[in-house]
């Protein structure tokens, strides 16, 4: 499908979708928040993609809303206002809900809503040069629709910080608070990127996206006895599935499961 803001190149079973408006530095308005989450529904139900990577073109990753769109939003009516925060909010949740891994491939400079498409990823990596600004306080605003997804990423002690001061920071900053996992220099991203995407074509895609349900089931529960007889039914479910008793037959029989001999 042609996007006006966005490409998906799908590449075997890895599926990019590229923010494609360098000129402006991949700033998102309302046509790419709808075209993300039109592409990320798409690819929830291709059955043939099992890794999503969240990549940009040109030299920034996303430097958050694009100023023609704020112009616009300065003069909509409360109304208008959330009806336009409910399509930015839909989008990023599609992207933290999509059944695949997703990975962030951050190559330039993330910024407000940037920070919110990263977090809401499951990896993430970064060239080292990146730097990463909180800025909407600066302008008079919240990050309040993305804040879900960075709160969680970065950990509620550092939003307290970066919400708050608008301060930049670096990769390794990042890394540092967890709001990425991997930090390359520039000729190296692709190859850690390619490695990561590998690693998760190893593991069952049907226990992945069991996994990411249960990461959303128990991320910040509390321990009682609910929580734990649904672990236990999660985990009793897991093993009489289909891929669960073909991966641990495999594993006893010393042979790769169905999911790698389809993509060896």
């Amino acid at each position: 499908m042609n996007y006006q803001t966005i490409e998906c190149v799908k590449n075997g079973a890895i599926a990019t979708v590229w923010l494609n408006r360098p000129d402006v530095r991949n700033a998102f308005n309302e046509i790419m928040i709808a075209e993300m989450t039109q592409v990320f529904n798409a690819l929830q139900e291709d059955e043939q993609v099992r890794v999503v990577v969240l990549a940009a073109k040109g030299t920034a990753f996303c430097a958050g809303a694009d100023l023609n769109w704020m112009k616009k939003m300065s003069a909509y009516s409360e109304a208008e206002n959330l009806t336009d925060a409910a399509a930015l909010a839909e989008m990023m949740h599609t992207i933290y809900r999509c059944s695949k891994p997703t990975i962030a491939r951050i190559q330039g400079d993330c910024y407000a809503g940037g920070m919110g498409l990263v977090a809401a990823c499951d990896i993430a990596i970064t060239q080292h040069s990146v730097e990463f600004c909180l800025s909407e306080v600066r302008l008079g605003l919240i990050p309040a629709t993305i804040s879900p997804y960075v709160v969680r990423a970065m950990g509620e002690r550092a939003a307290h910080r970066y919400f708050l001061t608008a301060e930049r920071f670096s990769a390794d900053q990042a890394k540092a608070i967890g709001l990425v996992h991997e930090i390359a220099e520039a000729d190296q991203l692709d190859h850690t990127v390619q490695t990561m995407e590998q690693t998760l074509l190893t593991c069952s895609p049907h226990a992945i996206a069991d996994a990411k349900q249960l990461l959303r089931a128990v991320a910040g529960k509390e321990i009682n006895p609910n929580l734990i007889a649904d672990t236990v039914q999660r985990i009793a479910n897991s093993r009489a599935s289909e891929q669960g008793r073909e991966g641990v037959q495999a594993f006893l029989n010393k042979r790769k499961p169905s999911w790698l001999s389809d993509h060896s």
